[in-house]
């Protein structure tokens, strides 16, 4: 088993309007050269004032993404968005006001990455590209 290296970080990892989500986790996870980001976003606040909400997605109030990493300025590993990197857990939910279980689903998928990564997979991208 290799060793994976856990990193909870300050922003969110995803989502061009996660400034208004009130729900916000980003992870890094590390092993060797790999680098990928466990981003959950939700509670998506359209109007601070009335305390209004919409969808983040179709029909989904938090989601979860993982993403390959790439330095940013030198100093940062942070999502490279084009990157997406596939797992089985669940990664959407509908309902409003469920911090609690998206925070479960944030572990969820970081447990699921983190045994891959320790067992060695590489985690190609899921994009064309690649």
């Amino acid at each position: 088993m290799l060793e994976v290296k856990r990193m909870e970080r300050g922003w969110a990892g995803h989502y061009c309007c996660a400034n208004r989500c009130l729900f916000r986790r980003n992870t890094l996870l590390e092993c060797g050269e790999t680098r990928i980001v466990v981003s959950t976003i939700g509670e998506f606040l359209t109007d601070e004032r009335n305390r209004t909400f919409d969808t983040v997605g179709l029909d989904r109030n938090y989601e979860t993404m993982a993403f390959h990493a790439e330095r940013v300025d030198g100093r940062f590993w942070d999502a490279d968005v084009t990157r997406g990197v596939d797992f089985c857990s669940q990664w959407a939910i509908k309902e409003h006001d469920r911090d609690d279980k998206a925070n479960d689903m944030h572990e969820a998928v970081v447990a699921e990455i983190t045994e891959r990564l320790a067992a060695g997979d590489v985690f190609p991208s899921n994009t064309e590209e690649d």
